[in-house]
């Protein structure tokens, strides 16, 4: 798939809305019972950019970003401002936030996730596109060292431990770290409106999540 590590601009993302969604099918019965099924194992989340531009300045910058991609070309990185971290957004990364999995002795690939979870149900949510350098590593509590026991591909969200530090059979491994949404634009077509000398706005910039 075509994707471009770069993130939009930041500074525009924190006036976005937007967030996640799911598909899902109901079938109403005679007796007026439903039955429901998801089509999706992932929500998926969308968001609209629009509403961050605030001046000419952020226009050229969205209009910049928006050529650089060949509109719904290419994908690229998203901070969405409610959840971008292992934690709640307004809490420090830990690296015992989120259990990635447990030690067998021979295991060294292991998958960043985000676990969502409300009473007894729970969501596990793929992370593929952490920050660099916001990655924090544990195995059974005791902090591992990036570059020394494990080394983290920004680009999938694999954390890979080096020779000499692969987890031990029944330890836990459990990470922290800051993350983007991998997505594109929904559109291939940007409206700019002109509203008053060196004023102006875009009414709709729709992005949507990819899966890469």
């Amino acid at each position: 798939m075509s994707f471009h590590e770069v993130r939009f601009p930041t500074d525009i993302s924190i006036g976005a809305s937007g967030g996640p969604e799911r598909r899902t099918d109901i079938v109403t019965l005679g007796s007026g019972y439903e039955e429901r099924n998801t089509a999706w194992a992932h929500s998926r989340r969308r968001y609209n950019a629009g509403y961050g531009v605030k001046s000419l300045d952020d226009i050229h910058s969205v209009l910049s970003f928006f050529e650089a991609r060949s509109g719904k070309l290419y994908g690229f990185r998203w901070k969405d401002q409610s959840d971008f971290k292992s934690c709640a957004p307004l809490c420090t990364p830990s690296n015992l936030d989120q259990t990635i999995g447990a030690g067998d002795g021979v295991q060294t690939d292991f998958a960043l996730i985000k676990t969502y979870t409300s009473g007894a149900q729970s969501y596990t949510r793929p992370i593929a596109k952490p920050v660099s350098g916001t990655v924090l590593v544990a195995v059974d509590t005791l902090a591992q060292v990036e570059g020394t026991d494990f080394t983290v591909d920004t680009t999938t969200g694999i954390v890979t431990f080096l020779p000499g530090s692969v987890p031990a059979a029944s330890t836990s491994v459990t990470a922290g770290y800051a993350f983007d949404v991998p997505v594109r634009f929904d559109t291939d077509h940007l409206q700019i409106d002109h509203t008053a000398f060196r004023a102006g706005h875009i009414p709709a910039i729709p992005l949507i999540e990819i899966r890469v």
